[in-house]
């Protein structure tokens, strides 16, 4: 087998042998195929490459197919188009337009969540291609696959592209606006302010789970945006006239803030260093712009006397500085509640007293919040502040006081699930004096925070002090997470424990008197089989996390809905990549109204029929608790580590306390991305469809018709059978097999492999205690019997749409499979056969093969070179007058050992995870 096509012919040939033997695995089976291949020297690895880099070049287009799919038309002039028609179309007069256009329909975050999946240059060619209409082109795959580092410096940039595409979008959906209203209402255009997005990021600003970023780095990159902001509002204006009189004052405040931000990037970590660069930036210039309201209202007086066109021009600018501020956008900052917790105690009860979820906690912070004057701080403050919360405080009001005055900052905490965390949060900000100015918004993301988050905002929002701020602020704030819900919720059970939080949040407000001020809810995606979209297209991504149920909820109780929505690191920022993706996503979302609800809709028969949707969430939940609970499933997610993952992100990919102990790692210890990354390596995503087929298990035809009658049991129907195309239960089965010591006992039986006996031997009698067999065994003996009853409710429902050849998609996904498997089987025979080496440094043998067999190659790889070296002093390297005759022979050291055994191991595993991406790019995105 030589080919792609060879390899998917084979594998189809071998699924019809599971009609005569059911137990057979077609998977593993061609993975034994390629396997005898190699070691018998027909397919080499660089063979195994070439297959590897046609299946890479399917996957690659196939990720530029979809991306385009669910922004479609993607031609620029079809989407202004299409705004055109719709505008056009709009009932109501000026004062209705205005209501709807000069408030955000969404607001963007742009995270940095890990998911780099891709390589820049592999990015950005599916980016082209998914930008063009027509057919696919290979150039998507004539790229570069090489890696590099990802950075926190990387990521920033990468945002700040994605953003930079995003506000030109804008600005031609922003101009496509005031052009409709100046023909609809000429007298009146000038009145018109249109804000349809608005931006935001975090990146260098979330502090939440990582310790590597410095309180100046958060400055510098504040300093750093300003000057890219300014700059970009510059070139604007430059493009509408030259000569402006306005020019000049951008320039310079943006040189002033580039060499601001070059102050904050050198070496602060002296005191005289950080005072002279503070100094600078806090002292009075005539270039240190802290607001643009002087601007906007220059450019606007300067629209009312010019020509159509030079007017609509001055007001799209003007828009923009509205939405932005001196930023490329708002910025979040984002901490644990720990941290805030450790801090207030340190103010408030230093003897550790104090219980912070009792009453008497809340009533010490009601004391504390009336009595607080705020006090003014310095970047000496900022430089010698041990609290990481605190910290946070002190950086965002050095922030409004010395670079952006106006637009303000949300303060995300994590893992809140006390009301006193959020007055403790209040506290701070009163005490630094930027209350009016910083957005308090707590996180419901775990199983603790979703079943009680309800009860928590009655408390909460039942606060005088609480509902004070909310008022003076004009919004409650707070954030919903698919994270590390629907990685121990389980994907379909967290959406609807979201969406009822939703609706108590509704109920809270109306019932404490706040239905006058709106609700911000930022809903952080992460749902779905991976970050880059739901699979099923923005509609179903927008209605997934804020469904039209809860939308219902606000508007009927007259409360203003502020959608937030995030799009995550390098497979998010893929709608970006281009002004074409840009426009289209950003068209897309205007069409859908993200933040409205029909009130007078009728009931959706899943919110009616609560005797059956209740119980069939509840049945879900507890079958995905069930394998949460299981030591089944955390033995085979953590099976390999982070070993069958590229590193796709800054922030490591493990809680930072827990870097050794692979055997017997928790799945507590995999953050939510990388946990749902294995998911799709293993070839199946449990925490998509695990547990439908059996809550339906008695109901199946009422469960049925629910489905196909409900608007969200549509939307659940959709993402099961997306999931459902990937998945593979024979996959699962197929890595336990590697671990199997029958198996290995077996290969070389018959004499059919003869020159493998000693290493087969080997890994037999070494592999026999190993209890991952079991484990992968059991495992796919569970997933079958639930994927059965799945199966037969999917029976029921009516036929989907036609789309891509699933067959296909199913075969290339599991030769991908087949053929790591065979690469690990490469792996697993040459390490076994390194001849035998002294124990340096508690390092032996058989702990060497332990990290091959959890896929931690590269400690495997460090240990082996240092027990064979082939870097060593020589006899050439000496100038000697006396001759010797010993060594014998070349002293070449151990390099025929190297090229042996050490290098055919790193070059498989570096085939190994090129398919893991490949993987990842047909499932549509990583994590």
């Amino acid at each position: 087998m030589k080919s792609v096509g060879d390899l998917l012919d084979r594998l189809q040939a071998l699924h019809r042998r599971t009609e005569e033997t059911p137990l057979f695995n077609p998977v593993f089976q061609l993975s034994l195929d390629l396997s005898r291949q190699i070691e018998s020297g027909e397919l080499t690895l660089d063979e195994c490459g070439d297959l590897i880099a046609e299946l890479e070049c399917e996957a690659l287009t196939s990720r530029a197919r979809r991306l385009r799919r669910l922004v479609a038309p993607v031609d620029p002039a079809a989407n202004i188009a299409e705004l055109e028609a719709t505008l056009a179309d709009e009932a109501g007069d000026f004062s209705a337009f205005r209501a709807r256009w000069e408030k955000p329909r969404l607001h963007a975050v742009f995270t940095a969540h890990p998911t780099f999946l891709l390589p820049p240059a592999q990015a950005e060619a599916v980016a082209e291609q998914a930008s063009r209409e027509g057919p696919i082109k290979p150039e998507a795959c004539a790229v570069p696959s090489d890696r590099t580092g990802i950075t926190l410096a990387f990521e920033h940039a990468e945002a700040m592209r994605a953003i930079g595409n995003a506000q030109d979008a804008r600005d031609r959906i922003v101009a496509t606006l005031l052009g409709a209203a100046r023909e609809r209402w000429p007298d009146e255009w000038h009145d018109f302010s249109p804000l349809p997005f608005r931006f935001a990021h975090w990146v260098g600003y979330d502090m939440d789970g990582r310790t590597d970023i410095a309180w100046h780095d958060s400055i510098g990159f504040r300093l750093s945006e300003k000057a890219e902001r300014l700059a970009r509002y510059a070139a604007s204006l430059e493009a509408i006239d030259a000569g402006h009189p306005l020019l000049g004052e951008m320039r310079a405040a943006a040189d002033y803030a580039t060499d601001r931000a070059r102050d904050f990037a050198a070496d602060l970590s002296e005191p005289a260093a950080l005072s002279a660069a503070a100094n600078r930036l806090t002292a009075d210039h005539p270039h240190k712009l802290l607001s643009l309201r002087d601007w906007i209202e220059r450019l606007e007086e300067e629209a009312l006397e010019a020509d159509p066109q030079r007017a609509m021009a001055l007001k799209t600018l003007a828009a923009a500085m509205r939405a932005d501020g001196l930023g490329m956008g708002w910025i979040h900052f984002r901490v644990n509640a720990k941290q805030l917790h450790n801090a207030v105690r340190r103010r408030l009860d230093p003897k550790g007293e104090l219980d912070l979820a009792s009453k008497s906690a809340v009533v010490h912070l009601r004391e504390a919040i009336a009595e607080v004057q705020p006090r003014r701080s310095n970047f000496a403050a900022l430089a010698i502040e041990s609290s990481t919360a605190i910290r946070q405080f002190l950086a965002m009001a050095q922030i409004l006081a010395h670079i952006d005055a106006d637009a303000p900052i949300r303060m995300l905490v994590a893992e809140c699930e006390q009301p006193a965390t959020m007055l403790a949060a209040l506290y701070f900000a009163k005490l630094f004096g930027i209350e009016d100015k910083v957005d308090i918004s707590p996180l419901f993301e775990t199983e603790s925070a979703l079943e009680h988050g309800g009860r928590f905002l009655d408390e909460l929002l039942a606060e005088k002090d609480y509902r004070s701020y909310a008022r003076a602020r004009g919004r409650v704030a707070i954030q919903t997470g698919f994270s590390d819900a629907g990685r121990f919720v389980g994907q379909i059970p967290a959406s609807l424990a979201i969406e009822r939080l939703q609706g108590r949040l509704a109920a809270a407000m109306a019932a404490n008197g706040l239905a006058d001020v709106a609700a911000l809810i930022f809903d952080t995606h992460g749902e779905s089989m991976g970050r880059g979209a739901h699979p099923c297209g923005l509609k179903d991504r927008l209605d997934w996390p804020l469904s039209p149920w809860a939308r219902r909820r606000f508007g009927r109780a007259g409360i203003a809905l502020e959608p937030e929505v995030s799009f995550q690191g390098g497979d998010g920022y893929l709608f970006f990549a281009t002004p074409e993706l840009a426009l289209a996503t950003l068209t897309r979302i205007a069409a859908l109204h993200p933040g409205e609800a029909d009130t007078d809709a009728p009931a959706d028969p899943f919110y009616r029929r609560t005797d059956l949707s209740l119980d069939f969430y509840r049945a879900i939940r507890d079958h995905q608790h069930s394998h949460l609970e299981s030591r089944t499933y955390a033995r085979a997610v953590t099976a390999f580590g982070l070993g069958l993952l590229n590193p796709t992100g800054s922030r490591v990919s493990r809680r930072q306390s827990d870097i050794s102990a692979d055997r017997e790692m928790s799945l507590r210890q995999i953050r939510a991305i990388p946990h749902n990354a294995v998911l799709q390596q293993l070839g199946y995503p449990v925490n998509v469809i695990a547990g439908v087929g059996s809550a339906a298990e008695g109901n199946y035809e009422e469960i049925a018709e629910l489905l196909s009658e409900s608007e969200r049991g549509g939307q659940i129907l959709r993402l099961v059978r997306a999931a459902n195309a990937l998945a593979s239960v024979k996959t699962v089965a197929a890595w336990g097999e590697l671990f199997n010591s029958a198996y290995w006992s077996s290969r070389p039986y018959r004499g059919t492999e003869s020159h493998l006996s000693a290493p087969c031997e080997a890994l037999a009698e070494y592999l026999v205690k190993d209890d991952r067999v079991g484990v992968f065994r059991r495992l796919a003996s569970r997933l079958r019997i639930d994927a059965l009853k799945l199966h037969r409710l999917l029976a029921l429902l009516p036929a989907e749409e036609p789309g891509e050849d699933r067959e296909h998609l199913r075969r290339t996904i599991g030769a991908l499979h087949a053929l790591r498997l065979a690469l690990m089987q490469h792996m697993f025979l040459r390490a076994v056969s390194v001849p035998a080496f002294s124990r340096a440094n508690d390092i032996s043998r058989d702990d060497v093969l332990e990290m091959v067999f959890s896929l931690r190659i590269e400690d495997a790889l460090a240990q082996l070179r240092r027990a064979f070296p082939t870097e060593f002093p020589r006899l050439a390297d000496f100038d000697l007058d006396e001759p010797t005759e010993y060594p014998e022979g070349a002293d070449e050291g151990y390099e025929a050992l190297r090229r042996r055994f050490i290098d055919p191991i790193e070059q498989a595993h570096a085939l190994s995870l090129r398919i893991s991406t490949a993987i990842a790019n047909l499932f549509g995105a990583h994590g």
